[in-house]
């Protein structure tokens, strides 16, 4: 069937793959199963009875409700065909060997339908995650998510719930797992509402898992034979049924236990431990073994965990002895307080079972009691008292080991007592230094030779000569005191240190002639004094932590040993005098830390000193430095040290020559401080130099096309992350006098002007105009004429500022014709002015009557002298005072010619210079040009609208 899953209709409908309907008012499967067999011949009756219902054909349509059961295998790939609705629902028809009811004949296919049938989730919801629905054909397939019952069901749980197209529906009584989707199938004629369940089923794809990798069990070594234990933690498998966990065993079971599984109501099942032999704990006091968990499935899945069986312990043993009895023998002369032996058992229990205390049996005598004093902890036997001369040679002492719950051991001591015949010497100590309960008590600091105490040494029989010696190891000497006989001083002989060791036990042993010794032991016990300063572990502490710190931020913890004990060694820690007051230190723990933010733009480095005081009286300190050295962030960006940088530029600047340096600082160190530098705008024509800041121009610039530039320059730093600022550059270019005058008008060396011989002397006949695109003096033109051609070409004058070309003197007959006056249109640039040069053709007669002739003319070359006179403009203000002396020759030539009209020519000459004067003088005037100091000429051409020079 295609991977199909399995399909089997509702527990209502009493045929399989068939789905069962309902319907409020009609049996509408009853109404099925009659029109089958009824067939044709109750064609009649249904058509009066679907008259008779027929106002309630629409809510019929609508509330037909039908339900599919499908099952498949979790974990199948996409594209598996889970069933089709349209077959399932016989609304097309079977495929073959689908002949499970043949008795009713199908419905009309859906291709066969008008219009076709369409099949839809109710709502999207998760439908699209585990199955797909082909809207035409109604058939269910499994998505490209793989399902996974574990996961649906164990995290969805709880009952079915129809809620959206799809829901997780399992049961905690069953093992049943369904995916639940709502179906619709239109159009309305044909509609159905679909209940569709798709049951899960489990495969063996876990195995199963302890939840800890360590199980631990105790088990009382008194435990009987066939004791259970249930094992905690038992392990776990998501799978159900069969696949799930079936069985438990150990893989090493030391002849000793065995497994068994419990099964409770829920089908759980639990594993117990039985014991099958006997435990002693004192043999073997742990077993260890790997505990298997096996599942049902084909092949079935293992998993294990490791336990540790312990075995606990119980009072079970009793103290005993290793002899029943020892023999121990006492000198008459022994000193108070020698032990004599010792007795010892053992408990092979553990903990408080195998505590054990000695006592003397009661009966041993009290006088052997008083003797011998048996310490009930370590079972040590001392002399108590002195042995006098009617004690008993012979001592029984039973001695009992007793245990808890026990039967006491018993051993037996036979103290024999030999008497001494002769007395022994006598040690006398007399003590110069302060002696308490025997022990002496020395301060550390006590010069060498101090005196300790004065032994005497006698002989109680008065016949014997006694030797004395000082035996044990320390600084110290026993020597005789003269010039008393028998007298012997015990002294220092070496400064004595506490920290180096503060307890000495020395002996003092006389002896006599006959062999008899006799000792006395001597414990010093030094004193403590404040002979040592506390002392850093390093003297030089070597900090770092990074700028912008929290408040209060932890730097170290300081730490001084003192060798003095007590209040002597407890050590004190303060900041030194040099340290800054937002530093504090913690006298008691000696925690160091920084109460406010550090900055190590602003500082760098710290260096102060720390003490390190004892409580002794006086105290002692010692001093170790404190050097902190603050790590940069990057929390500084770079900085340009200007917001706008301006570089004057003569034009015509050479190709990557240096325009200037663009500086900028960071404050950061390292990769932090170091900064990139880029142009952000106009990087098709300048660079800049990353290491030197040098700004430079690819290509050559010229300030006729632009004048000035405006760039961004941007600096990145190399932090993590980056800080950036930015500049503004400004590139003003000087010019350079790399243009000459460009003559405007007249536009041809060709064109032609007609000037009237009626003109006056003094009226402007034309103008050259002309622009040099260079500023300041490179623009200042200046016109001159530098060639003429004509009758009498020096009648016309041009303006050398201006430009305008005026007729000089009045038109004579023999002045018409055509005036050729070559003009050179110069400026002041530096450091050599540039020209142009434009000829200016003036026509002279009345009218313009043969054109032609006057165009030949002009086509032939006209030969000039070129005059050298450079034209002139006045820079410096000038104030020139008419000079009326001009006409002076004029008015005495007439005077002498004619006497007779002396007067009228001397009113009319003197009433022409005076008016040719004032004219010169406004010329003069309009010559006068105000030049900047500084050399800038900002010269506004005013706009001239070009004359035609043709007569037309």
């Amino acid at each position: 069937m295609r991977g199909r899953g399995n399909v089997r209709s509702s527990p209502a409908l009493a045929v399989s793959w068939r789905p069962t309907t309902w319907h409020p008012r009609l049996d509408m499967g009853r109404l099925s199963r009659t029109r089958s067999t009824t067939s044709h011949r109750n064609l009649p009756h249904l058509f009066l009875f679907f008259l008779l219902v027929g106002p309630f054909n629409c809510l019929a349509s609508y509330s037909r409700a039908t339900e599919l059961l499908y099952s498949l295998n979790e974990g199948l790939p996409a594209g598996v065909l889970i069933g089709s609705l349209a077959e399932d629902l016989r609304l097309m028809p079977r495929a073959a060997g689908r002949q499970d009811q043949p008795s009713q004949p199908p419905e009309r296919t859906g291709a066969e339908r008008s219009p076709p049938l369409s099949f839809s989730l109710a709502s999207r919801g998760l439908s699209g995650q585990y199955v797909t629905l082909d809207n035409r054909s109604g058939e269910l397939h499994t998505s490209a998510q793989e399902i996974d019952r574990e996961a649906l069901c164990l995290e969805g749980g709880g009952g079915a719930a129809w809620s959206g197209s799809i829901s997780i529906s399992s049961s905690p009584s069953s093992d049943s797992c369904l995916l639940l989707l709502d179906v619709l199938v239109l159009p309305q004629e044909y509609f159905r509402f679909v209940k569709v369940k798709i049951a899960i089923r489990d495969i063996n794809d876990n195995a199963p898992q302890f939840p800890v990798s360590q199980i631990s069990v105790w088990v009382p070594e008194n435990a009987p034979v066939n004791t259970r234990l249930a094992i905690e933690h038992p392990a776990m498998d998501p799978d159900v049924g069969t696949n799930g966990v079936q069985t438990y065993r150990l893989l090493d079971y030391h002849r000793m236990f065995t497994l068994d599984v419990e099964e409770n109501e829920t089908g759980e099942r639990t594993p117990y431990l039985i014991v099958m032999g006997l435990l002693d704990r004192e043999t073997q006091d742990q077993y260890v073994s790997i505990i298997i968990a096996e599942d049902g499935g084909s092949p079935p899945l293992l998993g294990s965990a490791t336990l540790t069986i312990g075995i606990s312990d119980i009072n079970d043993n009793c103290p005993l002895f290793t002899d029943s009895q020892i023999n121990v023998t006492v000198y008459g002369n022994a000193t108070v307080g020698t032990p004599i032996a010792a007795v010892q058992a053992v408990d092979r229990d553990l903990g408080t079972n195998a505590q054990i205390t000695y006592s003397y049996s009661q009966k041993v005598p009290q006088a052997s009691k008083d003797l011998f004093h048996l310490d009930e902890t370590t079972g040590v036997i001392k002399l108590f008292s002195k042995i006098g001369g009617s004690v008993l040679q012979m001592h029984k002492l039973t001695i009992l080991a007793n245990g808890p719950g026990c039967i006491p051991a018993v051993i037996t001591a036979l103290v024999s007592i030999i008497k001494v015949v002769f007395r022994p010497p006598e040690i006398v100590p007399r003590y110069i230094a302060n002696e308490i309960d025997g022990i002496v008590y020395l301060k550390e600091l006590e010069p060498v030779n101090t005196p300790i105490a004065f032994f005497t040494i006698r002989d109680p029989e008065g016949k014997y000569k006694v030797n004395c010696y000082l035996d044990g190891e320390g600084p110290f000497r026993l020597s005789p005191y003269k010039p008393y006989n028998n007298e012997y001083l015990l002294e220092t002989t070496k400064p004595m240190d506490y920290e180096l060791q503060q307890f000495y036990e020395v002996t003092v042993v006389a002896w006599n002639s006959e062999g008899f010794h006799v000792k006395k032991i001597i414990k010093v016990q030094l004193l403590d004094d404040n002979d040592n300063a506390p002392i850093f572990l390093q003297p030089l502490i070597e900090l770092t932590i990074e700028e912008n710190n929290a408040p209060n931020a932890f730097l170290t913890k300081l730490y001084a040993t003192d060798a003095d004990s007590g209040e002597r060694g407890q050590v004190s820690y303060f900041l030194g005098p040099d340290a800054p007051s937002y530093f504090s230190l913690d006298s008691a723990t000696g925690i160091l830390t920084v109460s406010t933010q550090l900055d190590r733009e602003e500082k760098e480095k710290y260096r102060y000193t720390v003490r390190a005081v004892d409580s002794g009286k006086p105290p002692r300190q010692s001093v170790a430095t404190v050097a902190l050295t603050v790590l940069d962030k990057n929390d500084n960006s770079p900085r340009f040290i200007n917001k706008d940088f301006s570089f004057f530029v003569p034009e015509n600047f050479p190709g990557y020559g240096e325009i200037g340096v663009i500086s900028v600082t960071d404050a950061d160190a390292g990769r932090n401080g170091w900064v990139a530098l880029s142009v952000v705008n106009q990087s098709d024509i300048f660079v800049i130099d990353t290491g030197k800041g040098m700004l430079r121009a690819k290509v050559s610039l010229d300030r006729e096309q632009q004048s000035s530039y405006t760039l961004w320059v941007e600096a990145v730093d190399g932090g993590e992350p980056a800080l950036s600022s930015t500049a503004k550059i400004t590139i003003l270019l000087l010019d350079i006098n790399d243009n000459p005058p460009l003559v405007l008008f007249p536009q041809s060396n060709m064109s032609y002007l007609l000037v009237l011989p009626s003109t006056l002397p003094g009226s402007p006949v034309t103008e050259v105009y002309a622009v040099d695109k260079d500023t300041g003096m490179n623009a200042v033109i200046a016109y001159s004429i530098i060639g003429r051609r004509g009758p009498r070409p020096e009648s016309f004058r041009i303006d050398p500022k201006t430009g305008n070309i005026t007729l000089e003197e009045a038109l004579l007959q023999t002045d018409y014709g055509l005036h050729r006056l070559l003009v050179k249109v110069s400026d002041h640039g530096y450091p050599e002015p540039l020209h142009s040069t434009v000829m200016v053709n003036l026509f002279v007669n009345d009218t313009v009557s043969n054109e032609s002739y006057i165009e030949s003319l002009l086509r032939k070359e006209p030969e000039i002298n070129i005059e050298e006179k450079e034209p002139q403009i006045s820079i410096e203000p000038t104030h020139r005072k008419v000079e009326s002396g001009s006409c002076m020759p004029t008015l005495v030539a007439l005077s002498v010619i004619s006497l007779g009209s002396i007067t009228l020519v001397t009113g009319m000459g003197i009433y022409i210079c005076l008016r040719r004067g004032k004219k010169h003088h406004r010329e003069d005037e309009n010559l006068e040009v105000q030049i900047p100091l500084k050399g800038k000429i900002d010269l506004h051409m005013r706009e001239r609208k070009p004359m035609d020079i043709s007569n037309i």
